[in-house]
Formats: structure tokens, C-alpha cells, sequence
């Protein structure tokens, strides 16, 4: 066998097993994309506010942002919750980066995210929480909500993501439109 025939047994062994290992890092990325508990990935099964808001389950509505450490710190937990929960309450997720929520941004008037709103099952908000909960908090929420009784553990706070809404000339406050305020 010549050295020139052997070098190419040996390049053609290695592009072989570099397609292999590529083959399947892709297949494996593809399974891990699949079974994902990013925000992204759950804000695509969350049912729409105006769905929930009319159904007659109680709602828990979450709003986040996916630069938010807080809500991907939460979200396997919320994920487990969910999957726990999803026959008897619905899961709205609003990106506050997202325009077409800044009414109910203000609404609600989140000023740090995660924040989360509970709604009964007329739609009406009933509670609140901000910041960071343990699974257990949150579970203890949605069993009374789901019971109505009062919420053990509603207007708690925990750590936030700083946020502030993007407000433009439309959305300011009635004062601020005079210039000779004192």
C-alpha cells in the first residue's frame, strides 16, 4: 500500500467518525431543544389571557422577560407546577419586552418581574406576588385559588429582576403634560 493510499484510508476514517460525533450532538440538541423548560418553551403552551380570562378556571398569569435570571431560575419549577396544575388552572405567561402587553403592564402596574397575578375563576385579579417563589408558595397559591379561600402567601415579595415599562407621550401621567408645574 503506497503512503499516499494510506493517507487517504486515515482522512477519510477521520471525516467519518467527525460526521458521527456531529450527527449525533445535533440528534442530542435537537431531544435537549425539545424537552426544553426555557420561558420561551412555556410561554409557547400557556394559554391566552383572553381564553383564561374567560373560561371560568382561576388564572395564574406570569409576566417575565427572558433576560430575566429570576424567571429562568424559576423555570423548572414553574414547569413541574404547571404540568401539576394544568387541569385545574390556567397558565398565562406576558413578556413585558413584548408592546401589546404594556396595558396590562400598567394595569397590574409591574414594576419588577417575575411578577405574578392571580386571577379567580370570573377573571378578576385577586392577588399578587413579585420576585422569586419556592415551588412551595406558589402551590400553596394555586390550592386556595383553586379552593377560594384567600391566598396564604399573595402580595409576597422575593428577589426581582429590575424593570421599568417604556412609557411614551401617550401613556405618560395627566400632570406631566403642564410646563408650568411647580
Amino acid at each position: 500500500m503506497s503512503t499516499a493510499t494510506a493517507a487517504t484510508r486515515i482522512r477519510n476514517t477521520l471525516i467519518a467518525i467527525v460526521a458521527v460525533v456531529l450527527s449525533a450532538t445535533i440528534f442530542l440538541g435537537f431531544q435537549t431543544q425539545a424537552n426544553s423548560t426555557s420561558l420561551e418553551a412555556q410561554a409557547q403552551k400557556a394559554t391566552p389571557l383572553e381564553v383564561a380570562l374567560t373560561n371560568g378556571k382561576p388564572t395564574l398569569t406570569e409576566f417575565y422577560a427572558d433576560w430575566c435570571t429570576s424567571c429562568q431560575a424559576m423555570a423548572d419549577d414553574l414547569a413541574a407546577i404547571k404540568k401539576k396544575y394544568t387541569e385545574k388552572v390556567n397558565f398565562v405567561m406576558l413578556n413585558v419586552d413584548n408592546s401589546k402587553w404594556l396595558p396590562e403592564i400598567l394595569r397590574y402596574r409591574v414594576d419588577g418581574i417575575p411578577e405574578f397575578v392571580y386571577f379567580n375563576g370570573r377573571g378578576e385579579a385577586i392577588a399578587e406576588s413579585i420576585g422569586e417563589q419556592p415551588s412551595s408558595v406558589i402551590e400553596a397559591n394555586l390550592d386556595a385559588l383553586i379552593a377560594e379561600t384567600s391566598l396564604p402567601y399573595a402580595y409576597s415579595s422575593g428577589q426581582t429582576s429590575t424593570f421599568s415599562p417604556p412609557v411614551n407621550a401617550a401613556t405618560t401621567a395627566p400632570r406631566t403634560h403642564s410646563a408650568q408645574q411647580q
